[in-house]
């Protein structure tokens, strides 16, 4: 009889170095032994030599429930699986109202539970409707984080939250041990530049970045670490585009405070230059897609360990919101849960970076961030058997085989050198390099460990 239901074997790749000719084995859903050389008997044996294994992606801010009826949980999971991302964790800000109370929590827990191929974690907000008063109950309920803007993306659902109550709702959240993430844009700032470019009638592929300077994202993200070092609490930039934001980050970490910071994939991978200017509203994010200048100084950060961790920012938009002339008036953000592990691993090789620090900046960090990591993150002894199986292979990235809700993707044409040929979540097939092979509910709802969390 064997000893593992499953042994995975190949050049493993961890957060501190690659272990050649590795092998993982898989008992009840658990990494349960691992070794090198000749791999054990198992049930199953994939033999993955000459391809790459590696923890499965965190992806640490995914908007599946940004418009009702679209996407939703269960199919962004299923693009999800496809890009090696084995945890999604979602945003707050569903359509027509953000999970601000413990009911909405649960109902969104029970979507997960029903319709997903991945394991989620979730984030909550706070908001007027259901006040400060509602934290203890999303506490208790299991979120992994809190989310919080600047800046009023859309009212209602994602409103701007002033500074006195940003103040109070870090000080609230504080002593659970969760993090303040927050949406790092000035409204004011952003409105009077957009007001003046439209009135001027400039409102091209390019406006978009000049109406979204870089001291607007600068100050937003140096008034949420002042919030969190006034408050104790751990504060977080969700989505940093500038090396000054870096900058700012060290500058609270090195005085002690619990700083932390976040940029995704389009920042490092896209520019101003080309990309914006071929694809136009399809690259309009918040905050912009900056100059390769800027790119280039962001790698500095990547190549010096000094990202906490890297996300996709995915949200699911129709191209018939990003079609207008006026950019304006089209939507931000853009589908990426597919892209993120292969653009990442692509940047990293570009630039000479050790594909360790994928799995650092993709699964250890943000599994760590969001209190996952008793489970999730790695392939210690112990942790779920989240696998990923990649091939080393070069090709154009083609969106119109997405498994996500749209097929377009402003990474379209971009080469890639790895493509995710298996993912496994708990030691279970979820994607066989082509398509989904588990069950919609075959996915979990995680909490964070309870050891680091106060209700």
């Amino acid at each position: 009889m064997s000893d593992f239901d499953l042994v995975v074997h190949g050049n493993i790749v961890e957060a501190d170095g690659i272990v050649e000719n590795g092998w993982i084995g898989v008992r009840d859903g658990k990494v349960a032994a691992r070794g090198q050389g000749r791999p054990p008997a198992a049930k199953e044996t994939i033999d993955a030599s000459g391809r790459w294994i590696m923890p499965g992606v965190v992806d640490g801010q995914v908007h599946s429930g940004s418009q009702a009826g679209q996407e939703g949980l269960g199919w962004a999971s299923r693009a999800a699986a496809a890009g090696g991302v084995t945890v999604m964790v979602d945003m707050p800000y569903d359509d027509p109202e953000p999970v601000a109370s413990r009911p909405q929590l649960d109902a969104k827990i029970a979507e997960v539970e029903r319709d997903c191929h991945v394991d989620v974690a979730l984030f909550g907000t706070l908001n007027d409707k259901h006040g400060m008063q509602a934290a203890a109950g999303l506490i208790e309920g299991g979120v992994c984080a809190f989310k919080f803007s600047t800046f009023e993306a859309t009212p209602g659902r994602f409103p701007r939250v002033d500074e006195d109550d940003l103040y109070a709702a870090f000080r609230l959240i504080a002593p659970s041990g969760l993090v303040c993430g927050v949406h790092n844009q000035m409204q004011e700032l952003t409105r009077k530049n957009i007001k003046r470019l439209v009135d001027s009638d400039d409102t091209g592929w390019d406006a978009f970045m000049r109406a979204h300077t870089p001291l607007i994202e600068n100050l937003a993200t140096a008034l949420i670490y002042e919030i969190g070092a006034e408050t104790g609490a751990r504060a977080h930039a969700v989505h940093v585009s500038t090396s000054r934001g870096f900058e700012l980050c060290n500058m609270y970490r090195r005085a002690g405070h619990q700083s932390t910071i976040e940029t995704c994939i389009q920042y490092l991978m896209l520019n101003h230059e080309e990309h914006s200017k071929k694809f136009g509203a399809k690259t309009k994010h918040y905050p912009p897609i900056r100059p390769q200048a800027e790119v280039d100084l962001l790698w500095t950060h990547i190549a010096r360990d000094a990202c906490t961790f890297v996300s996709s920012d995915h949200v699911s938009w129709g191209l018939e919101r990003k079609g207008n002339a006026n950019i304006f008036k089209n939507s931000s953000g853009g589908p990426g849960l597919e892209t993120l592990l292969p653009a990442f691993w692509t940047g990293c090789e570009e630039h000479g970076i050790s594909p360790s620090m994928v799995v650092r900046q993709l699964s250890r960090n943000p599994a760590r961030h969001f209190l996952l990591d008793d489970r999730k993150g790695s392939l210690d002894v112990g942790a779920d058997a989240d696998i990923i199986v990649l091939s080393p292979e070069t090709y154009l990235f083609d969106p119109s085989h997405s498994l996500s809700a749209v097929q377009w993707s402003s990474f379209e044409g971009r080469q890639f050198t790895v493509k995710v040929a298996a993912t496994y979540c708990r030691g279970q097939l979820v994607f066989d390099g082509e398509k989904i092979v588990n069950r919609a509910g075959d996915g979990r709802f995680l909490r964070p460990h309870a050891s680091r969390v106060v209700a």
